[in-house]
């Protein structure tokens, strides 16, 4: 008896090890991508100042300014966003909405709105789908690939979770993506974004993380091609404010009546 019990000892412990949950388990790939939306995106109406620059050979090519109204779903999911353009003065008084899955842009001079992708090119490397707010747990499903040291946008050594994302409908702004979010406050740090061929389309850096909104909040996205690194477009976001976003200025059929007082 007392060899049977002897042999049977360390197994029962294994057997309780198993069903417990170790301290060192990997964490939830869904989990770690939500908290990373947290620390990047407000859980209420805002708005804010985006400019966008972009670089080739890294001289300064074009700019553009706009402002951004985003309010988050009523059912807790994916925001809804507006964009209205400020400079260039050609493009000055264009809007742009992404309602749901779909996004329209919306011309003051023919006074007509058509639809748009969220792939499209807004500027330099910058799309539509970069600029607009996401919850990407809203249209990916995460996978947890390892625990990487990288360097940041700021060249600081950062000990981030790798994660695998995957779209988990037909309209995400990308078919996958690699994402690097941080152990220590799950702040995004790096991203790379992927066609459906799976050629790497750009990679981007999320920086200068300020207080804003109540929150610790990336102030600054650099957005490197994915074929040419000489190709480099600067997001900076300022101005962050609550706003109260009309339910009528998500609306295509309110877009020509739209004045921001």
């Amino acid at each position: 008896m007392r060899f049977r019990f002897r042999h049977l000892a360390p197994f029962g412990l294994m057997c309780a090890l198993l069903g417990a949950a170790p301290a060192w388990a990997s964490p939830d790939a869904q989990e770690i991508l939500q908290k990373s939306d947290a620390v990047r995106n407000p859980d209420r109406s805002f708005s804010l100042i985006t400019t966008l620059i972009s670089y080739k050979n890294g001289k300064q090519h074009e700019t553009s300014q706009l402002v951004l109204y985003s309010r988050a779903a009523p059912d807790g999911g994916q925001f809804r966003s507006l964009l209205r353009f400020i400079s260039p003065q050609r493009d000055a008084g264009k809007l742009t909405l992404k309602s749901g899955r779909d996004l329209w842009l919306y011309d003051p001079a023919s006074r007509a709105s058509v639809p748009i992708s969220p792939q499209q090119r807004l500027l330099g490397q910058a799309s539509n789908g970069d600029v607009v707010t996401a919850n990407w747990a809203a249209d990916y499903r995460a996978a947890l690939v390892g625990e990487e040291q990288i360097q940041d946008g700021d060249r600081q050594t950062r000990d981030c979770y790798r994660l695998h994302l995957t779209a988990s409908n037909p309209d995400a702004a990308y078919p996958s993506m690699e994402l690097w979010v941080d152990k220590a406050d799950f702040k995004s740090r790096k991203a790379e974004f992927y066609a459906v061929n799976g050629n790497l389309l750009k990679t981007t850096y999320y920086r200068r993380y300020e207080q804003a909104l109540n929150g610790i909040r990336p102030t600054e996205a650099v957005i490197i091609d994915g074929v040419n690194a000489k190709l480099v477009t600067v997001i900076r976001h300022q101005d962050f404010a609550w706003r109260d976003v009309p339910e009528a200025w998500l609306q295509r059929d309110f877009l020509p009546h739209f004045k921001d007082n």
